[in-house]
């Protein structure tokens, strides 16, 4: 009987040591290289047709992705980034520009002018190519995306088997370089812990804990205590009429299409990685009006520190119709 008992123990322990769902990067090096051998790398050689002969030795489970040192592990700019949310998250506001009554009244009078100069222009648009409709009705949150970037995205029962859920690509393409969805957001949207903050109960049993490479962590889980953590952090910070977060990613009726990134599965033998993760931390003037669309919030305010998100990046063209799939473990050389 304590055998057994023994043995139930360490199959747990076993299998919350490895909560961890990602880690973004782990850069090797020359002082550490020896730790390495195992994987055959060398900090030293930064030969393209070198490192990429060693990574299809590698094993699926880790990819070695050759970086320059002044990108800082960037595969796009943070210029970049923050283009993209923005255009997606104006897009968003603008087509649900009946609902912000509340939050146009508290902006200044030059960002509310803004707002309803780009709505005359789309109202112009849509008349011209629907002139024989009534009044336009809004467009769902995937239709806007799919308007504004080009490609759509969603959940549905992945091509792995017994992968659960995975991310596809519902609609239109996906160029290289493009930012795809949001960790943890289709509708994720994630609560941020530092080094310090706790988060042991929350980890139980707790696929969607990501880990940042500075050590942030970021909980995408959608239910049980993390669910309720993340709608106190946001009902916390919620000013007046202004949302600090988006926190529809735990309804059926999800705001922000791209926050679908912690469903997106890991690479196998014969499915490579066709999307990488980047860390990006939204800037002080990011446009408070559109922070309702951020599927990320801090587990604490006391420290005033850059809100932390992390996109998924395209590594190449990605189809209509394919899955996409990440690397939980990346080594950059």
């Amino acid at each position: 009987m304590p055998g057994r008992l023994l043995r139930g123990l360490w199959q747990r322990w076993r299998r919350y040591r490895y909560r961890f769902k990602s880690q973004t990067v782990v850069c090797f090096h020359s002082s550490v290289v020896d730790m390495v051998k195992a994987n055959q790398l060398s900090c030293e050689d930064n030969s393209m047709e070198e490192l990429t002969h060693k990574n299809k030795q590698k094993s699926p489970s880790e990819t070695l992705r050759y970086v320059p040192e002044e990108s800082k592990d960037k595969v796009i700019s943070d210029e970049d980034v923050l283009g993209t949310l923005l255009k997606v998250f104006q897009a968003l506001f603008i087509n649900d520009f009946n609902k912000q009554s509340d939050i146009l009244t508290v902006l200044p009078e030059p960002v509310k002018s803004k707002y309803q100069d780009l709505l005359s222009v789309q109202h112009l648009r849509v008349k011209h190519l629907e002139y024989s409709h009534e009044e336009q009705n809004t467009f769902k949150p995937e239709e806007i995306l799919y308007k504004t970037l080009g490609f759509s995205v969603a959940r549905a029962t992945s091509s792995l088997i017994s992968a659960g859920k995975g991310v596809f690509i519902t609609k239109g393409l996906v160029p290289k370089g493009a930012v795809v969805s949001m960790y943890p957001g289709n509708d994720t949207i994630s609560t941020v812990y530092q080094k310090y903050e706790p988060i042991f109960f929350q980890s139980i049993g707790n696929p969607f804990i990501f880990r940042c490479l500075d050590g942030v962590l970021i909980d995408g889980n959608d239910k049980g205590i993390s669910k309720v953590v993340y709608r106190s952090c946001n009902g916390r910070d919620r000013l007046g009429p202004l949302k600090m977060s988006d926190s529809t990613w735990l309804t059926s009726e999800i705001h922000n299409p791209l926050a679908v990134g912690q469903y997106v599965n890991n690479c196998s033998n014969d499915r490579a990685a066709n999307v990488c993760y980047q860390e990006f931390d939204v800037p002080a003037v990011f446009p408070i009006e559109l922070k309702q669309y951020l599927p990320n919030i801090a587990y604490s305010n006391d420290k005033q520190s850059p809100l932390r998100c992390v996109v998924l990046v395209a590594l190449r063209d990605i189809k209509q119709g394919e899955e996409l799939f990440s690397n939980y473990y990346t080594i950059v050389s």
